[in-house]
């Protein structure tokens, strides 16, 4: 608002206006100091300040310098006080403020922002109040006003003042965005350290849901000797050639063998894995060491093991329960020290059921299953507590198979990535164990859809109410409400 605006205006309502365009000028500054910047000329332009300074202490030091300011010429918009010195160092040291009616008639005032000019006619009349802080004043406001005998001092000391814990907050909310940035800084930078180390993905291309799921099953088996079943389509990657670090880990720097057991007659696969001896088959002519021996000490990836041959299986399945085997032609047992990753795009239930595949050695390479998949029509990537709740507490007339279909029904409706209740067949939405009416109240069905929302959301924030109230794009007070209303109790979830 101009000058010619404010004259309209009673003595009163002027300072009120410029207050809020202080404020205003505080809210939208760029840059916290910018604001203050703008709030000084406005204080020069709409209140009839001469010049003015927003002096702060340094963190480090402990010295007062200028910060910003308005009128001040050129050698004071770099000057320094010591703390208690001055009258400036004084009122930031005491935290109260004082006022120079006359400066000429102080001697104390050392003028380190530049002399102002002499004469009756340039008196000047001095305010400078503490910038408040949270403990401590933070720094000073310093103004200068014409000097005037009629001049109200009490009103014009509490304006500044309300000025300088406007400047004040302003600096405040600056330093704690600040502090929080730091923070957040560190805390990513700590983040990605950890993940570099847990996932080391670097050279696995693909960034999808479902690969991302991918790679926290391999994360899972990282730095463990676990025997590992990759299962997909073809296409898909399953060989894991750029994955085969993470999962190798800690053979990392130990032999990484491939075989790809479908390329290779049944003739002579079992030579391939488990070498020969001299003599062992025509044009044997000297020891070959096999694939097992090779891998001694790291990782053997046997892609496509559906195909491996029942004789080949079963001594397969003797390296994996005794860590030995004999080569081809041999007597002598080879101890062998080998972490397993295997792949196959066979379905190895139906391969069991056909008698083409054994179900013993299935069992020993089913240890930890990794499903790639290029046909998934879902990404459900979990069950919610409550539907768990569910599924525990029903009996399950039909056994697994009816597990099966409930399961199967739920991904079909899941419209989401969370299995949730509701998603389940109605006989384990009630107490009923058959003949449910689905007919139910809208308050009802409301009622236990938030509960289950609610209920999954403290779950994925381990019980924390303000957290959980962000999720659901809610507020801590109608969560703490929710909750006590639907008696969950937060506690199982930490």
């Amino acid at each position: 608002m101009s000058k010619t605006k404010l004259k309209g205006l009673s003595t009163d309502a002027k300072p009120l206006v410029m207050l809020a365009e202080v404020n205003q000028a505080l809210t939208v500054g760029r840059t916290p100091r910018e604001g203050l910047q703008r709030a000084l000329e406005i204080l020069d332009h709409d209140y009839g300040v001469i010049r003015s300074a927003v002096v702060l202490a340094d963190a480090n030091s402990g010295r007062l310098r200028v910060e910003n300011s308005a009128g001040v010429p050129d050698e004071g918009r770099h000057a320094e006080w010591e703390m208690g010195e001055g009258i400036t160092g004084r009122v930031v040291a005491s935290g109260k403020p004082v006022v120079i009616p006359q400066i000429s008639q102080e001697p104390a005032f050392l003028h380190r922002t530049g002399r102002r000019p002499q004469g009756a006619r340039s008196e000047i009349t001095f305010m400078c109040v503490p910038i408040p802080g949270a403990r401590k004043a933070l720094g000073s406001l310093n103004i200068d006003f014409p000097f005037e005998r009629a001049r109200q001092y009490d009103r014009d000391l509490h304006v500044c003042r309300v000025v300088a814990s406007m400047f004040g907050q302003a600096i405040r909310l600056k330093e704690a965005a600040e502090v929080e940035r730091q923070h957040l800084l560190a805390e990513n930078t700590h983040l990605k350290a950890e993940l570099k180390e847990r996932y080391d993905f670097s050279q696995i291309i693909g960034t999808s849901g479902p690969m991302r799921q991918v790679y926290e099953q391999i994360a899972q088996v990282t730095g463990t000797n676990t025997t590992v079943l990759v299962r997909g389509e073809s296409g898909t990657g399953k060989e894991l050639h750029r994955a085969r670090h993470p999962l190798q880990l800690p053979r990392a720097k130990k032999p990484f063998i491939k075989v790809s057991c479908a390329a290779l007659p049944d003739s002579l696969i079992e030579a391939e894995l488990f070498g020969h001896e001299k003599g062992a088959f025509t044009g044997a002519a000297a020891r070959k060491k096999g694939r097992f021996e090779l891998a001694d000490g790291g990782t053997l990836f046997l892609d496509e093991i559906g195909d491996i041959n029942l004789s080949t299986q079963v001594k397969l399945l003797r390296v994996l329960q005794e860590k030995e085997f004999e080569r081809l032609g041999g007597v002598t047992p080879v101890k062998t020290n080998v972490r397993l990753i295997a792949a196959t795009n066979a379905d190895l239930e139906k391969a069991i059921a056909a008698g083409t595949f054994r179900e013993d050695l299935h069992y020993r390479v089913n240890v930890f299953t990794i499903f790639y998949s290029v046909e998934h029509g879902k990404s459900v990537k979990r069950i919610s507590t409550p539907a768990i709740d569910m599924l525990m507490a029903y009996h399950w007339p039909g056994n697994v198979r009816e597990l099966e279909n409930s399961i199967e029904r739920a991904l079909l409706v899941c419209d989401g990535s969370v299995i949730h209740g509701h998603h389940l067949p109605p006989s384990l939405q009630t107490s009923e164990a058959t003949g449910t009416v689905t007919r139910v109240a809208l308050s009802d069905a409301v009622g236990a859809y938030e509960k289950d929302l609610i209920q999954d959301a403290l779950k994925t924030t381990r019980g924390n109410r303000v957290k959980a109230a962000r999720l659901l794009d809610s507020t801590e007070r109608i969560i703490s409400y929710k909750v006590k209303k639907y008696e969950i109790d937060c506690r199982r979830f930490r």
